[in-house]
């Protein structure tokens, strides 16, 4: 009898085992003890940059090809329109504020490696957490989070304090200063009025001598010594931190040792994808997390020789080719070590692309796409929406793009639950465990509001309906755009947060953003029956957010922002401070 339904049903049970044969597996994660983490984060990247988020001119085929054998998500967000802010959200997986890494005033990223500021050592990253499960934990590339606080050697911000194993790369972030033959960025209208103020001032000293000299004014010598003494300290007050901006911010660190100061440009991408690769290599036999944080594609856009002139958007499309180029000499070598399979790779962007960064006619920032603003805007989508690429073979499922509110601070939650560990208990958590959402086993995001502070001041909030699947975001706050119209700020270089230089909305601009991306048109109580209930919802929903926030000390404040020479770190006996190891090492190898 089993014999006869058997041969009854064998012409439709053996193709139905064929095709089960065929199809491709997907593990369950737990089958999976403690996958490799490589996180891949870029800088200044804009969303529209990117061909998989509708670039055609720009080359990223091995970032495409992420998207194609992954998860796209195409509302990932930012948790701060800047570097240091958004990158410490990123590592804490909680609002930059809630750790004191978002300002008051208009500095609003660590200005000088000697600064006092930076991530608080009581703040837990997910790479402390991941090297207490037995970890390897790598940064490659950018930290940007501050080195000492009371010592130059005391490194209390340092990567190594913050759950890294082994760093290897720029304790600051690349910027112009950094390129002997680029047009200093830092501070750059600060510079020009202490400039104007020292010549200034040297004028009038110059004129009260001569005055004396002649006998047309009657000056005490005495005056004119301590007028000519106050000169010269006031100009090597400010020269001897702006002056040697190269020096001081443009150093490149292994651990706790620099081996470039000032770092050589010329070699940089070469040494972090090398030192990148390596750490895969060293670490393929037990679990490793590397954070590949890379220079590219902030200013002054360090691109090699090979990648020059290759690209349709001039030096900026060029260096993002390159880095795109990295990113698959990244992939090549988890496949040579055989780790594809057990590897989670993700990819993103700090913040939006830097629309007013332009020199000379040339366009040094990013684009990005359909969506308004960008970087240092903390309320429109173009200074937060980045790109946001997962791929790990047989997990995820290929070609999935996935529209629902996320965040780089999910990432922190993410990895700590594969990994095995267990988030914070003793604070506030903001990022979500994406894993559900990303395997396609929960239909929405968990994020049904998100808030987005542009410094400490909230410009907007977004919330998810989720039962319709509508996205409504409630601007109070906008920046002015300066020339009006621009879509930038393009007069300061920089959009403000406070004060004069942005416009309060009450009621509150509310753009519905599954059906308006752009932000293009504000809804209002004629347009939007439902306008004052979404009002009222997302105004308790920030009450209740408020009520989380507690007060903490303010990392970025003026007095933690400013060089302090006992701060620098330094190769040789401050103020001589210069090396080149990477150098020597070369030589020592002939």
């Amino acid at each position: 009898m089993i014999w006869q339904l058997t041969s009854h049903w064998s012409p439709l049970v053996t193709p139905l085992i064929f095709g089960l044969l065929l199809q491709a597996p997907f593990t369950h994660p737990s089958t999976i003890t403690q996958p490799n983490f490589v996180l891949l984060l870029a800088d200044d990247l804009g969303i529209g940059d990117v061909g998989c988020y509708g670039n055609d001119t720009i080359r990223t085929p091995n970032i495409d090809g992420l998207a194609k054998e992954g998860v796209k998500l195409t509302q990932h967000i930012a948790a701060a329109p800047l570097c240091t802010p958004s990158r410490a959200a990123f590592l804490t997986g909680r609002y930059p504020l809630r750790s004191g890494m978002d300002a008051v005033n208009d500095y609003r990223v660590i200005f000088w490696n000697a600064g006092s500021g930076g991530l608080p050592p009581n703040e837990t990253t997910f790479a402390k957490i991941l090297q207490h499960q037995g970890y390897s934990t790598g940064l490659i590339g950018k930290w940007h989070q501050g080195v000492n606080c009371e010592s130059r050697n005391d490194h209390c911000h340092h990567p190594l304090k913050h759950g890294f194993d082994y760093f290897y790369g720029m304790p600051f972030t690349l910027i112009s200063d950094c390129q002997p033959t680029e047009t200093p960025e830092m501070d750059r209208a600060f510079r020009r009025k202490l400039w104007l103020s020292t010549q200034m001032i040297g004028l009038i000293t110059l004129t009260a001598v001569l005055g004396r000299l002649t006998g047309l004014v009657s000056v005490p010598w005495r005056t004119l010594t301590c007028l000519a003494a106050f000169s010269l300290l006031f100009f090597i007050s400010w020269f001897s931190s702006y002056g040697f901006v190269r020096y001081w911010n443009c150093i490149m660190m292994r651990n706790h040792g620099i081996t470039e100061q000032p770092m050589v440009t010329d070699r940089t991408t070469s040494l972090i994808l090398r030192e990148s690769i390596s750490f895969i290599e060293r670490n393929k036999h037990k679990p490793f997390l590397l954070f590949l944080s890379f220079l590219h594609s902030h200013t002054p856009l360090l691109t090699t020789e090979k990648f020059l002139g290759r690209s349709r958007h001039g030096l900026y499309g060029d260096n993002v080719e390159e880095m795109d180029w990295m990113v698959g000499q990244v992939l090549d070598a988890i496949d040579k070590e055989g780790l594809r399979e057990t590897t989670l790779v993700y990819f993103a962007s700090d913040h939006g692309g830097w629309l007013e960064r332009q020199e000379g006619g040339r366009q040094l920032g990013g684009w990005n796409g359909i969506y308004k603003g960008g970087k240092a805007m903390g309320g429109w989508e173009g200074g937060i929406r980045v790109p946001g690429i997962f791929r790990w073979p047989g997990v995820l499922p290929a070609g999935t793009v996935i529209d629902a509110p996320t965040s780089l601070m999910d990432i922190y939650p993410t990895v700590v639950h594969l990994a095995g560990g267990e988030v914070p208990q003793d604070r506030v958590m903001d990022g979500r465990d994406l894993l559900p959402l990303l395997r396609g086993a929960a239909a929405h995001s968990e994020h049904e509001f998100l808030f987005h502070y542009c410094g400490v001041h909230l410009h907007a909030v977004r919330w998810h309906q989720k039962h319709t699947g509508a996205v409504w975001k409630a601007h109070y706050m906008t920046p002015i755009f300066s020339p009006p119209g621009a879509g930038a700020c393009y007069d300061r270089g920089f959009c403000q947060c406070f004060g004069e230089g942005v416009a309060h909305h009450e009621p509150p601009l509310l753009f519905e953003l599954s059906q308006d991306p752009s932000e293009a048109k504000p809804l209002s109580a004629d347009t939007e029956p439902l306008f004052d209930t979404i009002i009222r919802k997302i105004g308790r929903a920030v009450e209740e957010h408020r009520r989380t926030l507690t007060p903490v000390p303010e990392q970025l404040s003026v007095s933690n922002v400013v060089w302090k020479p006992w701060l620098q770190p330094c190769c040789g006996t401050f103020p001589f401070c210069w090396c080149d190891k990477e150098g020597d090492n070369k030589l020592a190898d002939l």
